[in-house]
């Protein structure tokens, strides 16, 4: 049986900042980590390296 999630971790979206297109997720702590991700990883849309932003 699956344990439940109850703690601080969350699973959170990551969105294109070019074109706005929700290609990974990825999980963080909210308690250490309060503000919005921005990770570089590669969008198949644009075919690039491209900044990725927390959406909720």
């Amino acid at each position: 049986m699956a344990k439940k999630n109850t703690g601080a971790r969350i699973v959170v979206n990551m969105q294109c900042t070019d074109c706005r297109e929700r290609n990974y997720t990825s999980s963080k702590n909210r308690r250490n980590d309060t503000q919005r991700l921005e990770l570089r990883k590669y969008c198949s849309r644009c075919h690039g390296h491209k900044v990725h932003r927390e959406v909720r």
